[in-house]
């Protein structure tokens, strides 16, 4: 025997079904409540003496496909309470079920929440029309405002915290997570160290706070909770030492230059573009060369920049030595294609139209302009009894290659190495620095460290090694503690989708209701 449709499971609980009528793609369904009486919201007494009635109208889950339409016959009561300032009251159903002025039902509004959560406005409002839920993008948002989870019931003991953009470049906040729990705590507003302090300085149960090593969260911790451990993140030591080699690389780019060979730069074996970079560089060049006379004989920076009007930055950067580039051409597409044009070469083949035909049969892409420029450089070169113009490659490519397995070279880039090697000996102590420090990371020997940074100080990397030593402590808690700033980087990533999906344009109350309530 079938089992017979209820009519009673249309109705949320605590109401009765009177009556249900089809009218095209939608569905009513009459109802009335089953409590013979109701309470004063005031005085809370009870009252079964009706005043009148009247009809509410919320939505409610779609049907079969339909629109539902609920109308609940709401009833108004007298208090007869003689204290209480409310003559008449309305009915009052169960929050979850129908709230005051609601105009969606307890689980619809549910459905509508979560939506608002997952997609945000627009999208969302486009797929619950398909789902027969009919709501407004503004009304979305409101909903996820309104239910917005307040955290503030656990007490924090092990936070990170890190900054993260609303604008990148320009305007920045600040997210906190709870690392036991794995959840984000609250965004504040900015990164400005007051404002970091004042939240941290509320919460005195924090007793260990994972941080990266800038943005100035460490000041602001040690202000706030002096009592706290500070952990900064290993990701970023290990990024901060790879960046630190990089600059040392940077640096001795004019040894690298002599050491294989390319410190003679002949502007006739130049390109056009490459001959306007060469210019642009010989000027760079003379900047620097004035700068550094200036301080040689005792003129501030002050001076210096009143005097050649170079920026401060500028000025100090060339003091520092991190304004010492060399000239370098472009790769080319033919750098993986020289030794099979050079061995055609010096077999006679010396047009430049074939070679190309020849490249384009065994797979090369490019245009044939390309190698005519090259033959054209070959001619140049051969002409002034030159061989052709040596590249340099990027500091980047060189810190790749020397921080490399010799294995996982080829034969051209193990001789380039070598012969770095051979004559920059200071870049090999950094390097050496470097790795030392990343082992010890890694392997988490903490004792290590203390040495490292007496030997770490007297190289090109030394500038690293003395903010290491400034932020000894957190340092050397990364090594030996279990927590780390990673569950946050993670969380930062979550926020940047949810920003995104709004176009950026989210404030912050929503980001927070979105990440916090979507966790």
């Amino acid at each position: 025997m079938g089992q017979q449709f209820q009519r009673a499971s249309l109705a949320p609980d605590g109401f009765a079904v009177d009556g249900v009528t089809v009218e095209g793609a939608r569905v009513q369904i009459r109802l009335r409540s089953l409590r013979p009486f109701g309470h004063c919201p005031d005085c809370g007494r009870r009252s079964r003496r009706i005043q009148s009635r009247y009809l509410r109208r919320p939505a409610d889950l779609p049907l079969g496909g339909r629109q539902v339409e609920l109308m609940v016959i709401a009833r108004r009561f007298w208090c007869d309470a003689v204290l209480c300032g409310r003559r008449i009251f309305c009915e009052r159903f169960e929050t979850g079920v129908l709230s005051p002025y609601g105009r969606r039902t307890g689980r619809l509004e549910t459905i509508v929440h979560h939506l608002g959560l997952a997609l945000g406005g627009r999208p969302a409002a486009a797929f619950a029309l398909r789902l027969m839920m009919p709501v407004s993008n503004d009304t979305l948002l409101r909903v996820v405002r309104r239910r917005s989870t307040q955290t503030g019931g656990a007490e924090l003991t092990v936070i990170g915290i890190d900054d993260f953009a609303f604008r990148r470049g320009q305007t920045y906040g600040t997210i906190v997570c709870d690392l036991e729990r794995r959840r984000p705590v609250i965004l504040l507003p900015d990164r400005a160290l007051d404002t970091s302090r004042a939240w941290l300085a509320e919460r005195p149960s924090i007793l260990t706070v994972a941080r990266d090593r800038g943005g100035g969260y460490g000041e602001a911790i040690a202000k706030a909770l002096p009592h706290a451990e500070q952990v900064a993140d290993r990701w970023h030591l290990l990024e901060n030492s790879s960046r630190a080699f990089l600059d040392a690389v940077g640096k001795s780019m004019r040894q690298i230059r002599k050491a294989i060979g390319s410190s003679v730069i002949d502007p006739k074996l130049l390109t056009c573009a490459e001959r306007l970079q060469y210019q642009g560089y010989l000027r760079r060049q003379e900047t620097n060369e004035a700068i550094l006379k200036m301080s040689k004989q005792g003129a501030p920076i002050r001076q210096i920049v009143r005097e050649t009007g170079h920026s401060r930055k500028l000025v100090r950067d060339v003091l520092r030595g991190q304004r010492t580039d060399v000239f370098r051409t472009k790769p080319s597409s033919l750098d993986s294609w020289s030794p099979w044009l050079n061995e055609r070469w010096e077999k006679g083949e010396r047009n430049a139209l074939a070679l190309w035909r020849e490249m384009r049969v065994a797979g090369f892409s490019g245009r044939s302009g390309v190698v005519s420029q090259w033959a054209q450089r070959r001619r140049l070169a051969e002409k002034a009894g030159q061989n052709a113009l040596a590249r340099t490659p990027s500091a980047r490519i060189i810190a790749r290659l020397m921080t490399s397995a010799r294995d996982d070279l080829t034969k051209s880039e193990a001789i380039l190495v070598a012969a770095i090697e051979g004559n920059v000996q200071d870049l090999v102590v950094a390097r050496e620095a470097i790795m030392e420090f990343q082992s010890t990371i890694r392997s988490k020997a903490a004792a290590k460290l203390d040495a490292w940074l007496e030997a770490g100080k007297g190289t090109l990397v030394g500038s690293f090694a003395n903010g290491v030593e400034k932020d000894l402590a957190a340092v050397r808690n990364a090594i030996i503690s279990p927590w780390s700033n990673g569950q946050t980087e993670g969380q930062i990533t979550r926020l940047k989708l949810i920003k995104r999906q709004m176009y950026g344009r989210a404030k912050i109350d929503l980001l927070q209701a979105r990440l916090i309530g979507a966790g």
